[in-house]
């Protein structure tokens, strides 16, 4: 879907094409427009545009679809947002779990 970013190259969207049996289920509960069917079987076509819902994972009856719904950058910064009332941070004193950001290992964006 044009236009519709969360965080590029930080999205926890795994797809196994190999366990994909083309069930169709992902391409209609994604609300981005992240798969679309390729012949017999699902791919994702726009992984950038993944917002981490979950909703394909949890639809995959198949296992051919991982996903941390709720982590990351975005998740920590509405977090400290709370946190810290109203000062937005990303940083190691944000973290859910120590030395990452949002819980994710490798620090924040």
């Amino acid at each position: 879907m044009a236009g519709l970013r969360y965080l590029e190259d930080v999205i926890t969207l795994q797809f196994d094409v190999a366990k994909c049996t083309g069930c169709q289920l992902c391409t209609q509960v994604c609300p981005h427009g992240v798969f679309a069917m390729d012949g017999s079987r699902a791919k994702v076509v726009d992984r950038g545009a993944c917002m981490e819902c979950g909703a394909c994972a949890l639809n995959c009856a198949f296992g051919a679809i991982e996903v941390q719904s709720g982590v990351g950058c975005a998740a920590a910064i509405i977090a400290s947002y709370f946190r810290r009332g109203g000062e937005v941070s990303c940083g190691p004193d944000d973290t859910a779990d120590a030395g990452s950001c949002g819980g994710l290992s490798g620090g924040c964006c």
